[in-house]
């Protein structure tokens, strides 16, 4: 596959198959994703890689803690307090299309729970990753973090496989370190989902389209 297809080709997917994802496979995918450039060659990344009763133990501690009206603390802001245009709009449109790939009515209050405790459950993918940078290092070294989440999607595609990106499993990062024994020295990022796609799931033909380019370049002469 051409580089310009699978950027194309790479979408959401929010319903896995039951099936293994061989462990060399996943150190095949993040063996290609190290490439990614950062600055002064600092590869800032860190990754857990989560399978099997580590998995279901940290699913179960997040839908735990929200049944319990734990408040969410994440490490860092994902989205801005007030939403604003055009992304107030773009987000609308995001829950509508996501709400109506599932089914899922806007007064269904239950199903809506369950739909996004799926977040937490990785979407029944047998892997789960989660990425990790120290505090101490800047903004920059979130840009390249970013790049390196986007070669592993991209490698996954490679290998034949689906993913997920998910900010919600940033959203208890204490969960997060305490079920892995990590430091307070790392913050939680995001996660992501690894797995073979379901090609029966209905959400897994959900898509969205994305601005032109006229829309967001300035060509200057």
């Amino acid at each position: 596959m051409e580089v310009s297809q699978a950027i194309r080709a790479r979408h959401c997917v929010r319903a896995f198959l039951d099936r293994p994802v061989a462990r060399e496979t996943v150190q095949a995918i993040l063996d290609a994703a190290r490439w990614a450039p950062s600055g002064v060659n600092s590869q800032p990344w860190q990754v857990a890689v989560l399978t099997g009763k580590t998995q279901r133990r940290l699913s179960e501690a997040i839908i735990a803690a929200r049944e319990a009206g734990q408040a969410e603390n994440p490490d860092y802001d994902y989205y801005p307090t007030e939403w604003f245009e055009p992304y107030k709009t773009r987000r609308r449109d995001c829950g509508l299309a996501l709400y109506g790939a599932l089914g899922i009515g806007r007064e269904d209050k239950d199903e809506r729970k369950a739909a996004w405790y799926r977040n937490y459950e990785f979407f029944g993918a047998p892997v789960g990753l989660l990425f990790f940078i120290e505090r101490r290092l800047a903004k920059g070294s979130w840009l390249d973090l970013g790049m390196f989440i986007q070669n592993v999607m991209l490698a996954a595609l490679d290998e034949g496989l689906a993913t997920c990106p998910q900010a919600s499993l940033a959203e208890y990062p204490d969960l997060v370190r305490e079920q892995l024994g990590l430091g307070d020295d790392l913050a939680v990022v995001c996660g992501m989902s690894l797995g073979h796609a379901d090609p029966d799931a209905p959400v897994n033909g959900f898509r969205l389209e994305r601005e032109p380019v006229e829309t967001f370049t300035r060509w200057y002469d």
